[in-house]
């Protein structure tokens, strides 16, 4: 058959589409920016009238739209993407005479209170009162190497403590992108009308606690410490990130979590063939690869913000809480006196600041190298006029040497542009 997939280069829709490839089924890619001559050039945010898809279902024996956004951005809203994209998209299906349309949905679409579940039902619904061949798929948490939901999981796996929202109780069964991927190629090529909606899940049912410590186990890393955080704390929390353009943690979100994300698994088997696969399966080919990544998802940030938090503190300390006199005092040890010492006092906190605030903005390969060097330039003029810090209990120099070692990771880890 001749496929059209809608949001072909999405983390969905591209493995539909190698899918239905290795199938036998020829595939037309619907993407944003049309490159190749399999590619269709669609926009949901705009192609709002049934008119405007005629032409390009011309030759279309079936349509799997797989657009979807997790989070709202500019004029892609949930509105636009979910429900009045699609149902011109279902009319014109309808239409033209297309054999079969595939809408991929979202569990607990139905029953869902929020702007992402009201606008996918919406669409839904309208599907079904089309006559037109047709499998609603509505699956789990979907799970995948490059899918942004399990990057972000994996990420928070990683971290050595797992703060949990609510205790963490929250009910899961994720489903494998492979296996989503077949159950549609499945529905595609059956010919019955059976299973028009359809709830596609994994074969394990865990808490969201559960889902980070297994992944965290799949990824090679040790037990967690576990921080139960009140729900009421994860409220504010969501009420604060609401707004944030980008931000995983929101209402809607929180809400989604709340309310679980698990099915029963036997429609999903019964189209498989097969039970699908279970989490502790899902990262058994590339855990080395993953873990490296979701490791260097978060490290850097922690390094940076420990670094700003130095720099920053030390230009404070300097300029406003410490005695001048005993910094002038120091000064005087290293030949500084008067207003070069005052001098050099200020200029010196001021260049930490400006450190501290180049780490948060502007950090880059050159900001490492600048810091090593005058923390080197300092411990070196300490050492040679007062060597009796080094022998400090505090380690107020032999403090620099794991400092420089994070700029050193830092910079030999900085991507190049």
């Amino acid at each position: 058959m001749n496929v059209l997939v809608c949001g072909a280069h999405g983390f969905i829709g591209s493995a539909l589409c190698t899918w239905l490839e290795r199938s036998g089924h020829r595939v037309v890619k619907g993407v944003r920016c049309a490159e190749k001559a399999d590619d269709i050039a669609i926009d949901y945010t705009t192609d709002v009238d049934p008119e405007q898809w005629r032409a390009r279902l011309k030759g279309i024996d079936a349509v799997v739209n797989a657009v979807g956004i997790l989070v709202e951005r500019g004029n892609q809203t949930f509105d636009a993407v979910h429900r009045r994209g699609p149902i011109a998209l279902f009319e014109a299906c309808s239409r033209v005479g297309v054999k079969r349309v595939i809408q991929i949905s979202a569990l607990g679409a139905q029953e869902g209170d929020t702007p992402y579940f009201t606008s996918k039902c919406a669409a839904d619904a309208y599907l079904q009162t089309l006559p037109v061949s047709h499998h609603i798929v509505r699956p789990a948490l979907v799970y995948g190497p490059r899918g942004a939901s399990a990057t972000f999981f994996r990420m928070l796996a990683s971290v050595p403590v797992h703060f949990l929202p609510a205790g963490g109780h929250q009910l899961l069964r994720p489903i494998h992108i492979d296996d989503l991927a077949e159950v549609v190629v499945r529905l595609l090529d059956t010919a019955e009308a059976d299973y028009q909606s359809i709830e596609v899940v994994g074969a394990e049912q865990v808490e969201y606690r559960e889902m980070l410590a297994i992944y965290r186990k799949s990824l090679g890393l040790t037990s967690p410490l576990r921080v139960s955080i009140p729900a009421i704390a994860i409220d504010a929390g969501a009420a604060l990130l609401n707004r944030v353009p980008g931000s995983m943690l929101n209402r809607d979100t929180w809400r989604m979590l709340k309310a679980g994300n698990t099915s029963d698994v036997a429609q999903t088997s019964a189209v498989l063939g097969r039970l699908p696969r279970g989490i502790q399966a899902f990262m058994r080919e590339n855990a080395a690869s993953l873990r490296r990544e979701a490791l260097e998802a978060w490290r850097p940030c922690m390094l940076r913000s420990a670094l700003a938090v130095v720099w920053i503190g030390s230009a404070f300390v300097s300029a406003f809480f410490h005695p001048r006199s005993e910094s002038l005092a120091l000064l005087a040890r290293v030949h500084l006196h008067g207003a070069a010492a005052i001098v050099a006092l200020y200029l010196a906190a001021t260049l930490d600041f400006a450190f501290g605030l180049a780490t948060i903005f502007r950090p880059g390969r050159r900001l490492w190298i600048a810091q090593g060097l005058l923390i080197t330039m300092y411990s070196t003029i300490v050492a040679i006029f007062i060597p009796e810090v080094i022998s400090d209990p505090f380690g107020a120099i032999l403090k620099n040497l794991p400092i420089l070692a994070i700029l050193l990771v830092l910079f030999s880890e900085e991507a190049r542009p």
